[in-house]
């Protein structure tokens, strides 16, 4: 994302100290290995311990899910869904400096399921046709990026998809959503969410 996520410690992937603007990938085929990302204020890595607890929610393996990142920024989300299997991951962002970052990261990883298109996320969500099994809302704190994404997403969405999204204050969820999972880390409010049934 563009002005996404904040580092934090955790015991699985904290930053390496020598400098902010890198994560370390919590688990799966690349695990320890290391995302550089461009020093800004506003890139913001999801915190280590909220992404160990998104992806226990999520099941740990993403084998053969197709994901979707709307606001990618350092890529911390999008990398470790791919690390722990998922088929291929969309990975949005708009800001050309962190976009080349996101396809260096993909590319020294190794990671050729990784798909980054350097766009503005709703007018992406507008003109795709593609679904997905999982996706990440994670926009920058001071927008209303959040509540305009979750309206859009619904039709991008397989049948039983996840959709994780997060926010500085209580995130106000209601119809077509349901709530699978929540929690808070701090000021950071977190949750799973997937589309009620008709």
């Amino acid at each position: 994302m563009t002005a996404a996520r904040r580092s934090a410690g955790g015991a699985a992937a904290t930053r390496v100290s020598s400098g902010r603007n890198r994560v370390r990938i919590i688990a799966g085929q690349w695990r320890s290995r290391v995302i550089h990302f461009p020093a800004s204020s506003e890139l913001r890595p999801t915190p280590d311990r909220v992404r160990e607890t998104l992806f226990n929610w999520l099941g740990q393996r993403l084998d053969g899910l197709d994901c979707l990142d709307l606001f990618a920024g350092s890529g911390a989300l999008g990398f470790e869904a791919l690390s722990r299997g998922a088929a291929r991951v969309v990975m949005l962002e708009r800001d050309r400096r962190v976009a080349a970052a996101l396809r260096e990261s993909a590319r020294v990883l190794g990671a050729e399921s990784a798909q980054v298109v350097e766009t503005d996320a709703m007018a992406w969500l507008d003109r795709t046709g593609e679904r997905f099994d999982v996706a990440f809302v994670d926009p920058p704190y001071a927008s209303e990026l959040a509540a305009k994404a979750l309206a859009k997403l619904p039709p991008r969405l397989n049948a039983g998809a996840r959709v994780y999204v997060e926010a500085r204050e209580a995130l106000a969820v209601g119809l077509p959503w349901r709530v699978l999972r929540e929690d808070r880390a701090g000021a950071v409010r977190y949750a799973l969410l997937q589309p009620a049934s008709p």
